[in-house]
């Protein structure tokens, strides 16, 4: 139980560290200049309860759905695998999703879909890694 919490922590504060990284830092230029499609900054922040709630919501989805299909295997193939199919079962219909409602450019979709795919390799590579098999030494 105490590994499981432990993952869900990690996996949220990483998750909301790269969620910065990716849409304030590398995307923060694509952002601002559509205006238009998002809210005003000054009135994000009433709305950063919700972002929270979300990410608390993903970390407890990311490491349930992880630790279900986890194999004894060593962990670096298991979280590049799992970071892969969240990219694909996720990211990546999201953001195509997004295009289709949304006046988004299409270079700003494919930037979103990179980035965010990388994030999730990433998180999939940490939670494996938090969740790997204790490495048993020969007699």
């Amino acid at each position: 139980m105490a590994r499981l919490l432990i993952s869900i922590v990690v996996i949220f504060v990483l998750s909301m560290v790269l969620g910065y990284v990716v849409h304030g830092v590398l995307l923060g230029d694509d952002y601002t200049r559509l205006q238009n499609l998002f809210r005003a900054p000054e009135d994000a922040h009433n709305y950063f309860a919700y972002m929270l709630l979300a990410h608390v919501v993903f970390a407890i989805a990311f490491v349930w759905i992880y630790l279900q299909g986890k194999a004894h295997k060593p962990f670096l193939m298991q979280g590049l695998r799992y970071g892969v199919a969240v990219a694909a079962l996720v990211t990546v219909p999201m953001y195509l999703i997004y295009y289709a409602v949304q006046p988004m450019p299409g270079m700003t979709v494919l930037k979103q879909i990179a980035f965010d795919g990388i994030s999730m390799i990433i998180l999939g590579v940490v939670v494996a890694w938090l969740n790997r098999q204790p490495v048993s030494i020969p007699d």
